[in-house]
């Protein structure tokens, strides 16, 4: 058995039916004890995102919350967004992109529990710099160091191996080299560099590098696939149907193609779901926790918008794209398929250029974001003395992350996210009545205050 087909089956494995029905029964469970909560408080949430709390209502934090979502989005949207969604609907069909909006509606409740939990049991570490996330909810709230130091290892191993090296390391130097020739060899030396001159200026240079470029990036590549989407309106009732019928019945969907199940579908859609806006993972939390709050209700509505703005807008652009233009039938992978998504879409090469460059920023965003939420897990269990000992660590690995097989690295990517989202998911639902007294408290609160207000 190679190497390949034993971590094919590792992953098999991990995201089988146990961690599949893990993940969707804390975001239902959260979903119908928070009433719905991701759509009907979506509107308070996005607004918060522009409203900075004043004077008493600001807590402790490194950075704002608006720099809090940023550093999260930094992470989520990255080569999941383009490169992760077409591998998605190559492996499943196009009904994999169902399964991911549905993961994505559950996940909001997820990340606003998780995100919740952070800035509740969030401490002040010996440097005086905010410190919190999974770990230290499992251990304040659960009592139960020992999974939480589980959380923090595969912390560090998603960082050094998955979602924040690898994966971005590859998708971007190879997309460099197909659509403007610059050699592997050149461009993976220059992202390393500048990964090292920004991460070593830790969480606030991180944040205010994230806040400038992410917003902007999310913004353009959205607006090209509205374009591309109204140029070629005609295909998209047809691309819709495509992706809900092929959700439930591919066979029928796709023609009779072979290698299209349902359980393949969900798998994929799912995977590449969680690999994108990482509800459930633990991940954003870690951000959440450096927000300058004193109300975790608060900064939770504010962080679920990171999986809405991450799969149900962008993802979901890349994947009508891909659907209505037929990219997902080419033998190409990858960022390619994307590439040549954009590019029959938009009816000129500028697509791949567009898409090339969206996936350079994200990817870059993506290894910042990482490299803090690694960070904090290695302080967690080393404490603030081996921080350079880490990021030196990390940067090597930045360095490795081109030169390593593709679909190893999504492989490898998968297991190491399964493994890291079983502690904290155990954690939401040991802390779930936590999760529910913290949300009660305060809409009361802000009912309270809203009638003092109109009296």
């Amino acid at each position: 058995m190679s190497m390949t087909q034993l971590l094919s089956s590792i992953n098999a494995f991990i995201w089988g039916p146990p961690l599949l029905i893990l993940l969707s029964g804390v975001g239902l469970y959260f979903t119908f004890r928070l009433g719905f909560i991701q759509v009907f408080q979506l509107p308070r949430a996005l607004s918060y995102l522009f409203k900075r709390e004043k004077g008493a209502q600001k807590g402790k934090g490194d950075v704002s919350a608006f720099a809090a979502l940023s550093t999260a989005l930094a992470a989520t949207i990255g080569t999941g967004n383009i490169v992760g969604v077409a591998t998605a609907v190559q492996a499943g069909g196009p009904g994999a992109i169902f399964w991911m909006w549905l993961v994505a509606l559950f996940g909001m409740a997820t990340k606003y529990a998780e995100c919740l939990l952070a800035v509740k049991y969030r401490i002040i570490d010996k440097r005086g710099f905010i410190a919190g996330g999974p770990m230290y909810y499992i251990e304040r709230g659960l009592g139960i160091k020992w999974l939480a130091k589980m959380f923090a290892i595969c912390g560090i191993l998603v960082a050094f191996f998955g979602i924040g090296t690898f994966p971005q390391v590859q998708a971007i130097t190879h997309a460099m080299q197909n659509s403007f020739h610059i050699p592997v060899e050149i461009m993976a030396p220059i992202i390393t560099l500048l990964v090292a001159a920004i991460i070593l200026g830790g969480i606030k240079r991180i944040s205010s590098v994230a806040a400038i470029i992410v917003p902007f990036m999310a913004v353009l590549y959205v607006a090209i696939s509205i374009v591309i989407i109204t140029l070629n309106w005609q295909q998209v009732p047809a691309a819709v149907g495509l992706i809900i019928e092929s959700a439930f019945n591919p066979q029928s969907a796709l023609g009779g193609a072979l290698g299209y199940t349902v359980m393949k579908a969900i798998q994929s859609g799912v995977a590449r779901g969680i690999f994108s806006n990482e509800s459930g993972l633990g991940s954003a939390p870690i951000a959440a926790a450096a927000a300058q709050t004193k109300e975790p209700a608060r900064q939770g509505l504010i962080s679920m918008t990171g999986t809405f703005l991450d799969t149900l807008i962008v993802c979901t652009m890349t994947g009508i794209v891909i659907v209505l233009t037929g990219a997902w039938q080419s033998p190409e992978a990858g960022a390619a398929v994307t590439n040549l998504a954009f590019s029959e879409g938009l009816g000129t090469a500028a697509g791949g250029t567009i898409v090339t460059l969206g996936l350079l920023f994200f990817a870059f965003t993506t290894i910042l974001g990482w490299c803090y939420y690694g960070e904090r897990c290695f302080v967690y269990l080393a404490g603030v003395k081996g921080v350079k000992a880490y990021r030196f660590i990390f940067i090597i690995m930045v360095a490795c992350g081109a030169f390593i097989h593709l679909e190893t690295i999504w492989i490898l990517a998968d297991i190491v996210n399964g493994l890291m989202a079983f502690p904290n998911l155990i954690a939401l639902i040991g802390l779930r009545k936590v999760v529910l007294d913290e949300t009660r408290s305060y809409f009361e609160r802000l009912s309270i205050a809203h009638q003092d207000a109109d009296d």
